[in-house]
């Protein structure tokens, strides 16, 4: 399991995505906004983006799905597969 608070570079690798990728699933909504630590300093707290990452799971049975929301789920399944080898 990555640490409490996570660069954009450190969670890029995380989720196998890269930075611009993370920027654009914040701008969708997809990923929570990054946590302000100090001037010129931002994490995301690994908590939310693991919730953001079980929310999308458990709508995937939706009917109703977007196909670049599709994308997402593709590559946050895969981020989580990655993980998970990663931690055992």
């Amino acid at each position: 399991m990555p640490g409490s608070y996570l660069s954009k570079p450190s969670l890029a690798t995380e989720l196998d995505v890269s930075e611009s990728t993370v920027d654009e699933m914040v701008r969708r909504g997809v990923l929570p906004r990054p946590v302000k630590l100090s001037a010129g300093c931002v994490r995301w707290r690994w908590a939310d983006v693991d919730m953001a990452l079980a929310s999308l799971g458990a709508a995937r049975n939706d009917p109703v799905i977007d196909e670049s929301q599709a994308g997402v789920r593709l590559v946050l399944e895969a981020a989580k597969k990655h993980r998970r080898r990663a931690a055992s």
